[in-house]
């Protein structure tokens, strides 16, 4: 549950669920946020959540703090047993040249490299929250044996398609960007559409998403088709 409700400038609130990052957290922030969407309240402008908080953005000349907090705190959210979500199955090409950390993954974690897919190719995982870029989405949670750190050097450019590893997430590149997550593949399935002005994300929180492995042919052959 909401553990302090507190303002963010003038127009925006800021719901803590404490500091644990949990995916039992995690789905009350998710219930929250799918409960305000579905309520309409008059006067929110956007809502944004993440892993264990939920900020909410909204229009002074329509609603003030102090009514938008009340009426958050009026939630029942006890009722809901499930959230709305789906399972998807992306395909992921671990060729070398998509793969560009996994050799130093294995010599981190010192895990062969069928080792290290074996935890990650059809095992499910539940999407936190989606940002940094437009729709690229923060999954987990990845098996112990194969949580690294950030690369010490960033990169300037990594690909778009590009899966990586951090820690307990794993995550997308919906765009070329810099940073520094392991990468451990590339999939040619489109996660942003921005011309799509209805669903332009493919993942949203609280979807379960599982991998699974194409050749380089299918990969091009995907891609074209995309």
């Amino acid at each position: 549950m909401i553990k302090n409700i507190s303002n963010l400038g003038d127009s925006a609130i800021y719901c803590d669920f404490g500091p644990e990052v949990s995916k039992k957290v995690n789905l009350n922030v998710i219930k929250y946020f799918q409960t305000l969407r579905e309520k309409k309240i008059k006067g929110i402008t956007n809502i944004s959540p993440s892993y264990n908080k939920l900020i909410i953005t909204f229009d002074l000349e329509i609603i003030n703090y102090n009514d938008l907090r009340q009426q958050i705190y009026k939630l029942n959210i006890d009722q809901i047993n499930e959230i709305e979500s789906k399972k998807i199955s992306l395909p992921i090409c671990i060729s070398e040249e998509f793969a560009l950390d996994i050799e130093n993954i294995s010599n981190k974690t010192k895990l062969t490299i069928k080792e290290i897919y074996n935890n990650i190719l059809n095992k499910e995982f539940y999407c936190y929250m989606t940002g940094f870029i437009a729709g690229m989405p923060f999954l987990g949670d990845t098996n112990e044996k194969i949580r690294l750190k950030r690369l010490d050097t960033p990169r300037i450019k990594v690909p778009k398609g590009s899966i990586g590893i951090t820690e307990q997430f794993c995550n997308i590149y919906t765009y070329e960007s810099p940073g520094g997550w392991n990468i451990i593949g590339n999939t040619p399935a489109k996660i942003f559409n921005k011309f799509d002005e209805k669903k332009p994300i493919l993942i949203n929180p609280g979807d379960i998403v599982e991998f699974y492995e194409i050749s380089k042919k299918e990969f091009n052959q995907l891609k074209i088709k995309i």
